[in-house]
Order: C-alpha cells, then structure tokens, then sequence
C-alpha cells in the first residue's frame, strides 16, 4: 500500500494500516528511516501466506480518521488517497 495524506503528512508519516484475512490480522505503520543521501521505502507491505483475499484494509490516518477498504484486490500495489 502507498498511502497519500491530506490533513497533516502527505506521506502518511505515522498512519496505522491493519489487514484482515479469514485467519490472520496484521497491523503495520508508515514509517520514515535511512540514513545520508537515502530513504527507505514508504509503502507499506504484507505477506499473505496461503490466503486467497482480503477481508477488510482499515487505515487510521495521523489526522484521526479511519477509512476501510473491503474485498480489496490483491497481489497488487494500491494507493489510497486520504478521504
């Protein structure tokens, strides 16, 4: 997922994204790092395993609002644009 900010970080610094499949939910955060002339990548990946779809994306962004995405596609980069 690439996240988009609109009310406080336009990179989504700090945006808390949680994936739900029929057996497992992992949560993950858009985080800044690197070090002189780098910077690490700000999408936010998940590892799937064996599961087929996903039941439900659920983003809360810095500003505090909470969006969810349901049944999106997979095995796909997504951006998702602050409501």
């Amino acid at each position: 997922l690439r996240l988009v900010g609109r009310a406080r970080s336009r990179d989504a610094f700090g945006a808390r994204v949680t994936v739900v499949t029929r057996d497992r939910r992992q949560i993950r955060e858009v985080r800044s790092g690197g070090s002189y002339l780098s910077q690490s990548d700000l999408r936010v990946f998940f590892g799937l395993g064996k599961a087929e779809s996903v039941e439900c994306i659920e983003i809360r962004w810095p500003a505090g609002g909470v969006q969810t995405l349901r049944a999106p596609s997979i095995r796909r980069y997504l951006t998702v644009v602050e409501p």
